[in-house]
């Protein structure tokens, strides 16, 4: 008899009733995950000096490093307009984070198919903190449009239905809540 393991490639979960429960059926109680814990935590303040940088290209590249640090899998800068109304803080640019997805979250209400949204909110979480400690405005506050800024920092084109399709994910992508700060970036678009 083989041996098969259990996180097996060929191994699909399609006959797995806890599988199915994990990644398709909502928490009774969103207070039992950390999605909630994460979007309930308040930001920290900006420091009150603000720390000197290298060159705007050199703090792109640390912020896409630290980002991939956390578990992001592609990182990048969009220009924002400081006049838009949608802007009202005038944010120059925003920070743009995609994690891998092999559940579409939008379509998985269950906590393994939330595992993304989570990945991406730890992620904006720590590193627009990070950029408070620089002593720059930074923000992660879900805002729509994110999808769009994602495509216009280069990291993959718009499909029909305006999701995110990557070279190097495919649609197996979910996009986190942009970071929108005012940290001197280059932006990718």
């Amino acid at each position: 008899m083989a041996l098969k393991l259990p996180w097996s490639k060929t191994d699909s979960h399609r006959d797995d009733p806890y599988w199915d429960f994990f990644i398709n059926t909502p928490p009774a109680d969103v207070g039992n995950t950390v999605t909630q814990m994460i979007r309930k935590a308040q930001e920290g303040n900006v420091f009150p000096a603000k720390t000197e940088l290298h060159t705007p290209e050199i703090t792109t590249q640390h912020v896409k490093d630290l980002a991939e640090y956390f578990g992001a899998a592609m990182t990048g800068i969009a220009k924002l307009d400081t006049k838009d109304p949608a802007n009202p803080e005038g944010y120059p640019f925003a920070v743009v984070c995609a994690v891998r997805a092999d559940y579409d979250p939008a379509k998985s209400p269950g906590i393994g198919g939330q595992v993304p949204v989570q990945n991406g909110l730890f992620i904006t979480f720590v590193l627009s903190a990070w950029i408070r400690e620089l002593g720059f405005r930074a923000t992660a506050a879900p805002q729509p449009g994110d999808e769009k800024l994602a495509a216009e920092a280069k990291l993959g084109t718009l499909d029909s239905e305006g999701r995110l399709v990557t070279p190097q994910l495919g649609a197996n992508v979910y996009i986190a809540n942009a970071i929108r700060t005012d940290l001197p970036l280059a932006f990718d678009g």
